[in-house]
């Protein structure tokens, strides 16, 4: 292969066919593999010049060998006949040395997903950018950047293109794939007032550039964010109502999705592994979890078994519905898989959700804001911390005073912190929900959290 060929998943298929006749002749009673070819451009600009440019391909390939109940992974960069020989018979001889999992293997045939699917999902624009024009791309963030008042500078103005193909074999006869794309524009803002410096940024990434804003929409909104900083100061400890803007509003839904994972369930280390189908919040609210979401940043045909796949609701009115399982912690739980699992190259199936968003509820952020009349609103969030056994949360944050029911002045840092459990029973969701990402949630307000200022 060259650097010119074609990224589809179909000039992968007889990598995967090599990789899995190898791991048979090697002595594997079953196989599963998984092979990608990716290629990305990335330009940076600053101060009106080019920065950096970013451009790499590459292609992988990973194996994964069952004796008995014995398995090991392997994965290599090299598609030549001689590494692919040499890398089933190098998984072979490590599974045979490996613990034994009761737990692993292929997942049972009568689960497995039909081929095919991907075209409907949409996740693939044929659209090529060429240097050139991402390189425009970034000069017209900069410089919406620095048009705004105030701005002194602009960091980190870039434009970016992503193509990339993924294949998946067993042993037991399941062999597909897709292709994908990705397109990407980012910018941070730097202003300046009286010696203060603020930074804030913006950005927005789509599997079509059609979908993408324009550069200047970008570039001018990461330069008002930044601006609106100035002045930032602390204010006193105090419990508060407390509003996560829709950007840092996913990191709540994510806390769920960690905490109903099938190996934190097996190992114990969850403060929902007894809330399966209880009512962990409140009535009105619904999370949904959709493969199958047409462009979404986490569709998918089947998942990284190859099993089947399926829309469902992880929360219906408040009710916990689905841990998140693949085949091997399905096994281990007694329970059916979800279709939740996720391969890597070198490593054995995980989990993860698809394209998972709270549902926006009926009242605006500013709405929110007039009812509580006093809190905080959080714009951007630090080094979360959560205890995955109990759901004590903490984070750092910056944002803005709500007074008499608008949004004040800056505020910078300071620290909020409760439980998950609580925010979960108390959480309003706002009707600004963007499906912007694979985890989505549109800004919450959250009563009873603590915040930590001067």
């Amino acid at each position: 292969m060259s650097t010119s060929d074609p990224i589809t998943a179909d000039a992968l298929t007889p990598t995967l066919k090599a990789l899995l006749k190898a791991a048979k002749d090697a002595g594997a009673e079953s196989a599963d593999a998984v092979a990608t070819h990716g290629r990305s451009v990335g330009i940076s600009v600053r101060d009106n010049a080019l920065e950096d440019i970013d451009s790499s391909e590459g292609r992988d390939i990973g194996l994964r060998v069952m004796i008995g109940k014995r398995q090991a992974c392997v994965s290599s960069s090299d598609l030549s006949n001689d590494s692919i020989r040499a890398l089933a018979e190098r998984a072979v001889a490590m599974a045979k040395l490996a613990p034994e999992d009761p737990y692993c293997g292929l997942a049972d045939a009568d689960l497995m997903s039909e081929p095919g699917g991907a075209a409907a999902l949409d996740v693939w624009d044929d659209s090529v950018i060429d240097p050139a024009t991402l390189k425009t791309r970034a000069h017209e963030l900069e410089a919406a950047a620095l048009s705004i008042k105030g701005v002194a500078q602009a960091e980190g103005a870039n434009a970016s293109w992503t193509t990339s193909a993924f294949a998946f074999a067993t042993s037991h006869g399941f062999i597909d794939g897709w292709r994908a794309s990705r397109h990407g524009l980012s910018v941070s803002a730097i202003a300046s007032q009286d010696g203060a410096m603020e930074r804030d940024y913006d950005y927005d990434s789509a599997r079509f550039l059609d979908s993408l804003p324009n550069p200047a929409t970008i570039g001018q909104k990461a330069g008002q964010r930044a601006v609106a900083r100035l002045g930032s100061r602390q204010i006193p400890s105090a419990s508060l109502p407390i509003i996560f803007d829709e950007r840092v509003s996913g990191s709540l839904i994510a806390g769920l999705l960690g905490a109903i994972s099938g190996p934190s369930i097996t190992r114990g280390v969850s403060f929902l592994k007894d809330q399966l189908n209880e009512a962990v919040f409140a009535p009105h609210i619904q999370i949904i979890d959709d493969p199958f979401l047409v462009r979404g940043d986490g569709s998918r045909p089947w998942d990284g078994e190859g099993l089947r796949v399926r829309k469902q609701h992880i929360v219906e009115n408040g009710v916990l519905k689905t841990w998140l399982l693949n085949m091997s912690s399905a096994r281990q739980l007694g329970v059916a898989p979800t279709g939740h699992a996720t391969r890597g190259i070198g490593s054995p199936p995980g989990v993860s959700a698809t394209n998972t968003w709270l549902v926006a509820g009926e009242k605006t952020p500013e709405q929110l804001m007039a009812e509580i009349g006093e809190g905080f609103l959080i714009s951007e969030m630090f080094g979360p911390s959560l205890n995955s056994n109990t759901g004590d949360y903490s984070v750092g944050v910056s944002g803005y005073k709500i007074e008499n029911g608008q949004r004040g002045f800056p505020v910078s840092e300071v620290t909020i912190a409760g439980n998950l459990r609580d925010m979960f029973k108390s959480m309003i969701p706002a009707n600004d929900l963007k499906m912007d990402g694979s985890t989505n949630a549109p800004s919450i307000l959250c009563e009873g959290l603590t915040l930590a200022g001067s």
